[in-house]
């Protein structure tokens, strides 16, 4: 990867857009220490977004700390990434969405500015309900106060997506993704230092080797993410030979990759939105930890440390199930079995011993579920790890599974799409 860097930078072009990248993500964490107009900064500490774990804890490490000090980066990208998804999803859902996703360059155009649109309803929505969370440490508790931080916070979140936009437009990569990357590496010290803290490392030998065990399973799990991310099962095709005219077309094998983990990180964010939603709604509901049946609700969605074995218990059952459901669900939404097919019949492919037709749209739909069952299981065990290792240690990971598949995923995504521009410039020496 190194390697990659170095030989992109050598190109005037590429430079370009590495400094274009650079440079949003410095606007991008300057903007997260803009405080928010009308807070109280002293009373921020009492706000259930600085307790320790659970909900508040998680919206912090995907704001990349913004959420904790109220700048106006709040709400960082997370409304237009939902937005992304569910309009996505709308056009499974509505035929007109449908033909429209088809209608090529100009039709993607339509559906981006649906995106925007929509973005900033759900933004403004979510910054109502901050609002009413934050409101025991506003200086003047009135109509304009409420206002001034809603219009802050949605107007944050606008900007943060115009700058997703630039990146993606005139960068390298794709600019919500390095976004939420940039963001997760920013609270990336202060984890290390919590996690230093919590294992006592400077206290006792015992302290030094429980830091070095969870950066050595850190690390594994990384490893364990790159292989998955980059396997896939190859399904061999072959093409007949065809006679046009006096040339012989066809003939050539080849296959149909099919990567374990196709949906990538789509499943385990659309799991986590739904497992933080009540919570989030709970909280904003009691201005802070709520008790009883409804704290139990809470807690089931976001465990925070001490909580009792049966509410760790239940979150991993429900979180699992809910990513091993979405990753069905995204991966037929991006891969049709039908659809190959057919594209293998009107060009003469076939594969060896199926027939052409519903015969091999069967045979590459099981495929495809077995391949599908292995990637969902292992997202789904990498999500609840840092959940078993807080329940059974008591050691809180600032950086959890859903982080590390993010971080892991984005970074391997770069790096293919600058090797594909090294590629596309003739590099010399890029394949030495």
């Amino acid at each position: 990867m190194f390697k990659i860097l170095k030989n992109a930078w050598a190109v005037p072009d590429l430079r370009k857009k590495i400094l274009i990248v650079l440079a949003l993500i410095l606007v991008f964490r300057f903007g997260s220490y803009i405080p928010v107009p009308g807070i109280d900064r002293s009373q921020l500490s009492t706000l259930w977004i600085n307790q320790e774990g659970g909900i508040g804890g998680l919206f912090n490490i995907i704001t990349g700390g913004a959420l904790s000090q109220v700048s106006i980066f709040a709400m960082s990208i997370t409304p237009y990434i939902n937005a992304s998804i569910i309009i996505q999803l709308l056009t499974i859902a509505i035929p007109a969405l449908e033909r429209m996703s088809k209608e090529g360059e100009e039709g993607r155009k339509k559906l981006a500015q649906y995106t925007r649109y929509f973005t900033i309803v759900l933004a403004l929505i979510q910054a109502i309900g901050l609002s009413i969370s934050f409101s025991s440490a506003f200086h003047d508790k009135n109509f304009l106060t409420y206002a001034i931080v809603v219009m802050s916070l949605t107007a944050g979140t606008a900007f943060i997506m115009w700058l997703g936009e630039q990146m993606t437009e005139y960068g390298i990569g794709n600019g919500t993704s390095l976004i939420i990357f940039a963001g997760i590496l920013a609270g990336g010290s202060a984890a290390l230092q919590s996690l230093v803290t919590q294992t006592g490392f400077f206290d006792s030998l015992w302290g030094k080797v429980s830091f070095a065990a969870v950066i050595l399973g850190v690390l594994i799990l990384i490893a364990a993410i790159v292989w998955v991310q980059e396997a896939e099962r190859r399904i061999p095709v072959q093409y007949a030979k065809r006679v046009v005219g006096r040339k012989m077309y066809g003939g050539q094998s080849t296959h149909i990759p099919i990567k374990v983990s196709l949906a990538g990180v789509i499943p385990i964010i659309l799991a986590m939105s739904l497992m933080m939603f009540p919570a989030m709604i709970i909280n904003f509901a009691k201005g802070g930890a709520a008790t009883g049946f409804w704290g139990a609700v809470a807690q089931v969605c976001s465990p925070s440390t001490g909580a009792a074995w049966y509410i760790y218990v239940l979150h991993c059952i429900i979180y699992s199930l809910l990513i091993i459901g979405f990753t069905y669900f995204y991966t037929l939404i991006v891969f049709n079995p039908v659809e190959v097919a057919n594209t293998l019949k009107k060009n003469g492919g076939f594969i060896p011993g199926i027939r052409a037709g519903k015969p091999t749209a069967d045979y590459i739909n099981g495929v495809l579920n077995r391949v599908t069952l292995f990637g969902a299981i292992f997202i789904a065990i990498v999500a609840i790890i840092p959940v078993v290792v807080q329940a059974l240690t008591g050691i809180r990971l600032g950086f959890g599974g859903t982080t590390i598949l993010i971080v892991v995923g984005v970074a391997l995504e770069t790096t293919k799409q600058l090797e594909s521009q090294l590629v596309m410039k003739h590099y010399k020496g890029f394949l030495d």
